[in-house]
């Protein structure tokens, strides 16, 4: 998602945390080379630098393999997020990373002194608690799920109902989020803003790889809407990003306004 939004021109620092190996060094070099701001990166020699193995199926859906525990389970909290927190418009962050109580307690305290929260629901079981995602919803100014992740938690918070429209509205009103966005696959996405609904039903595409589609999307969508654009357009390009995205190799293809452009208008 970083990668993304600093496409798009827009200025990105991560927080995160990679063993002092050669793969946390690779990357590293990787995000600079990249333009992303690495400051906020820490190096952990106790503890290596995360892997996941990614299984394809034969439509190109991908399963992941997270290992645990890595360096970005250790992320602590330090002086220098005070000033880099202050400073940002908005704060993505994911349910992932509170799988341990070290990084958990570190974005406990970040989400203290962020302005603008965007969580994205990234569900992996035994990786969360019903308390852990209710709390996180409570903070959130805008969250992304897929449809699954919006039922299940619909039901953590007691939801008896069956549709999406109607859970969007329950779970908004429950937690007093402005913005809830549902993926739904190759069917597109909904967008719920400011109490209206906005649809788009997805792009034909032959899926290669959907590895990084939902991080391209979500950065696509919030680019839009903190960029004064309507949430229609929002919605459409995110779903335009992530579709192109999962018709071609890796998580981070490169693309064009003018390529984004024709292929959502050929």
């Amino acid at each position: 998602m970083a990668l993304r939004l600093q496409s798009y021109g827009v200025v990105v620092a991560m927080i995160s945390s990679v063993g002092a190996d050669k793969e946390g060094s690779k990357i590293i070099n990787y995000l600079k080379d990249s333009g992303v701001n690495t400051d906020l990166i820490q190096s952990n020699g106790a503890y290596s630098t995360g892997q996941v193995n990614v299984i394809l199926n034969d439509k190109g859906i991908a399963s992941y393999d997270i290992k645990y525990p890595v360096a970005w389970d250790k992320i602590e909290f330090r002086a220098l997020h005070n000033n880099q927190l202050l400073a940002a418009d908005i704060f993505v962050f994911g349910s992932l990373a509170c799988r341990d109580k070290t990084s958990q307690n570190t974005l406990l305290r970040l989400l203290k002194l962020a302005k603008y929260k965007v969580f994205d629901v990234n569900l992996r079981f035994p990786h969360y608690t019903k308390e852990l995602l209710i709390n996180l919803l409570n903070q959130s100014n805008f969250v992304k799920f897929n449809d699954d992740e919006l039922f299940e938690i619909g039901g953590y918070l007691n939801s008896k109902y069956n549709s999406m429209e109607q859970t969007i509205s329950f779970i908004a009103k429950e937690t007093n989020t402005e913005s809830i966005c549902v993926t739904k696959g190759a069917y597109g996405a909904v967008l719920y803003h400011k109490e209206k609904f906005y649809y788009n039903s997805g792009y034909r595409i032959k899926v290669l790889d959907t590895v990084g589609s939902g991080d391209s999307f979500l950065a696509s969508v919030i680019f839009k809407l903190f960029n004064g654009k309507d949430p229609q357009s929002a919605i459409d390009f995110g779903c335009a990003v992530g579709a192109m995205v999962a018709k071609s190799e890796g998580a981070n293809p490169i693309f064009t306004n003018l390529k984004i452009a024709k292929f959502m208008n050929p």
